[in-house]
């Protein structure tokens, strides 16, 4: 009982802070992060072998369900919730396929996304899919902000992730709302990035910057 109210009390302030913020990452030796507030302050390295490691793992799995949740890898290429009021900006450049997304696509991605655009949503371990190239093709989609995923534990005990098209992605959302420009968007996140750069004394980028 102790440990759950413990962990009801955690997720309240990460869930207070990410409304505050917009975004949070998953862990950051520097910028908010859910690891930094359920522990009360950044953490370096992996939060696996902390001593709040199964609290941290709790606070996650409830905080990733949330409606006003979206999982991306936005930041630096890392794990960063955007919270719903930022959706239209993030839709807006996620479905933009810039430059910066398309350019030096390896063959491997290449191929997976033609296959999540087609089918709206496909499981990584999936039996159609070739065998090799896959998590390294899921991720180059993943830091491009071509696809949405979702990580999913499977039947053998393994892990897996859910890949999604954007346009599949907002019609099981529910999301219908006019996206802004692309550059108006971008500009929002730069700015929001920034300040949280200066204020915590970072140096995290998007990818579009890099």
């Amino acid at each position: 009982m102790k440990n759950r109210k413990s962990e009801e009390k955690a997720l309240e302030l990460v869930v207070r802070e990410f409304r505050r913020v917009g975004v949070l990452l998953e862990s950051d030796p520097r910028l908010p992060s859910v690891t930094g507030v359920v522990v009360g302050q950044p953490l370096r390295g992996s939060w696996w072998g902390h001593p709040s490691g199964p609290r941290i793992w709790g606070v996650l799995e409830k905080f990733r369900r949330r409606r006003e949740v979206l999982t991306t890898k936005l930041v630096s290429g890392k794990v960063t919730f955007v919270h719903r009021r930022l959706w239209p900006e993030l839709l807006a450049v996620s479905t933009s396929k810039e430059e910066w997304q398309t350019a030096s696509l390896s063959p491997e991605a290449s191929a997976l996304l033609r296959v999540v655009d087609g089918k709206g949503e496909v499981r990584t371990d999936a039996r159609t899919l070739p065998r090799r190239g896959i998590p390294g093709a899921a991720r180059e989609l993943e830091k491009r902000l071509l696809v949405q995923s979702e990580e999913v534990h499977t039947e053998r005990g393994t892990h897996a992730k859910i890949l999604r098209s954007w346009g599949n992605w907002s019609r099981g959302v529910g999301f219908t709302r006019k996206l802004p420009s692309v550059e108006e968007s971008k500009r929002e996140f730069e700015r929001l990035l920034q300040s949280l750069n200066d204020t915590y004394d970072a140096d995290r980028r998007l990818r579009w910057s890099d």
